[in-house]
């Protein structure tokens, strides 16, 4: 189901970059690196028709992809920026076409063509859902919890969240840290559903130890081995009986295309920055939903915008399990939008205003700022 209405052509006439450093409200661990503020970048695009904002999700190293702020943020001001500003005026749907020449750098493609896209329909007063064609006004809630300090403190987490209403539990393992952690969880809370995501931490030598998680009747183990490790995870994916969701693997619908030629998965999870924008994430959940793959969207511990945004993809009519749109309190106590995004009845509503649907806190956008550029035309 393809964007069946463009959105309006916008006069390109500056882009605002800022890092904001945002305080966690407990540290967030996995298997490359524990977090206590997340540092990432925010743009803000000035068009004829008002402002437009989206969200660079790269961290401040590059553990979960090679992309990260600091090569974020030069890419972004010498050549990306640069290159939509002399092409001047056009519609969100050519942002892709622009930076295409380009190589890699995704994150920061998905976030200026955010900016891009909710300018020009702020302009025309439509909302992100309506264009991406969500068929939902809200999307159930999962929640992805990172390794605690043992298998006690895990139960401990899972519980509270489970009092929060969370429709779904996603744990994060490493070696030595998944079969007594994933045990403690599926012992204590029985039939939940319930995930678990390596984050590239095995190989495949480790085949036996992940074959052990499926006596937990596990919704999906996620991204197992390494990113370019297709044919591995196709291996992996034949001795298993849990079904082979991956994540780090899916950077663009020529990848995912790969990966379900190869038999790699059967399950995937759509992260619009790492795949290059929204547009692109429609891309894979078409085909995923052609070929009768379930999706999900994953998160990457986006501020308000990013969160506002994934909302409305996750709406989409194939995103068939619950993903990452958490409630904003999940990580911060306090955001940089006036509405953050709150759990009700273990959903989370999809925004129904202008763009992506949420205004910015110009408060708390400057409090977290530590750094700043504008480029004009």
């Amino acid at each position: 189901m393809p964007i069946a209405s463009p959105a309006a052509s916008v006069a390109l006439e500056g882009f605002e970059l800022r890092v904001l450093h945002l305080p966690l409200v407990s540290p967030f661990t996995t298997s490359f690196g524990t977090e206590t503020v997340r540092e990432v970048i925010v743009v803000r695009a000035l068009t004829d028709g008002g402002d437009g904002w989206g969200e660079i999700v790269t961290g401040a190293s590059p553990l979960y992809s090679s992309e990260y702020t600091q090569g974020a943020w030069d890419v972004a001001l010498r050549f990306l920026v640069p290159a939509l500003l002399e092409r001047g005026t056009m519609a969100p749907e050519a942002v892709a076409e622009v930076l295409a020449p380009f190589v890699g750098h995704r994150m920061v493609k998905a976030g200026l063509e955010l900016a891009v896209l909710d300018a020009a329909l702020r302009s025309e007063g439509r909302a992100l859902g309506e264009y991406l064609g969500s068929m939902r006004d809200r999307v159930p809630s999962g929640v992805s919890i990172g390794i605690q300090r043992d298998p006690a403190a895990l139960v401990d987490a899972v519980d509270g969240y489970l009092a929060e209403g969370y429709a779904r539990i996603k744990i994060k393992i490493k070696p030595g840290r998944d079969i007594a952690d994933t045990a403690a969880v599926r012992e204590a809370f029985g039939t939940i559903a319930l995930q678990v995501d390596a984050n590239s931490a095995y190989t495949l030598a480790d085949a036996d130890t992940l074959a052990e998680l499926d006596r937990f009747d596990l919704l999906l183990i996620e991204q197992p081995l390494q990113e370019d490790d297709l044919v591995d995870h196709a291996t992996l994916a034949r001795r298993l009986r849990t079904p082979v969701c991956l994540d780090e693997s899916i950077v663009s619908a020529k990848a995912a295309a790969d990966a379900l030629a190869l038999g790699s998965a059967s399950i995937i999870n759509i992260k619009a920055g790492r795949v290059g924008g929204y547009l692109e994430a429609v891309a894979i959940h078409d085909l995923c939903r052609d070929a009768g793959i379930p999706v999900w969207c994953g998160g990457m511990l986006e501020t308000g915008i990013g969160r506002a945004a994934n909302a409305a993809l996750s709406a989409l009519p194939g995103f068939t399990l619950p993903g990452d749109v958490s409630a904003s309190n999940r990580f911060y106590t306090r955001d940089i939008v006036t509405e953050p995004a709150i759990l009700e009845d273990g959903h989370v509503r999809v925004p129904t205003g202008h763009g992506i649907g949420v205004e910015i806190d110009p408060v708390a956008l400057d409090d977290f700022t530590v750094a700043r550029e504008t480029l004009t035309r």
